[in-house]
């Protein structure tokens, strides 16, 4: 069975571990999510130490294929976002 990790769970986590406010807490993750996104859209890359690297890529127009109809169609141009993980956060993730 799949257990997601929701917003809501990780302002509670923030809120019994530092003590803030859930208000508050909850704040702080919005103003994270959006420096996250503020940057971006900028291009930049947003680099998160012993984490990792979000980026965006550029995807070109291509043909795709409906594999039940075989209709084709052309999935059109597209940027998204790429997310590669730290040698860290891998070793801590293989590692338990």
């Amino acid at each position: 069975m799949r257990i997601n990790l929701t917003k809501k769970q990780i302002v509670n986590s923030i809120y019994m571990q530092i003590g803030f406010s859930k208000k508050i807490s909850e704040s702080l993750l919005e103003d994270v999510f959006q420096i996250i996104l503020k940057n971006l859209i900028s291009n930049k890359k947003v680099k998160i130490a012993k984490f990792g690297t979000f980026s965006l890529r550029n995807k070109n127009e291509r043909i795709g294929r409906n594999p039940k109809t075989k209709e084709v169609k052309i999935i059109s141009s597209r940027k998204v976002v790429l997310f590669k993980p730290s040698k860290e956060l891998k070793n801590y993730i293989n590692n338990d």
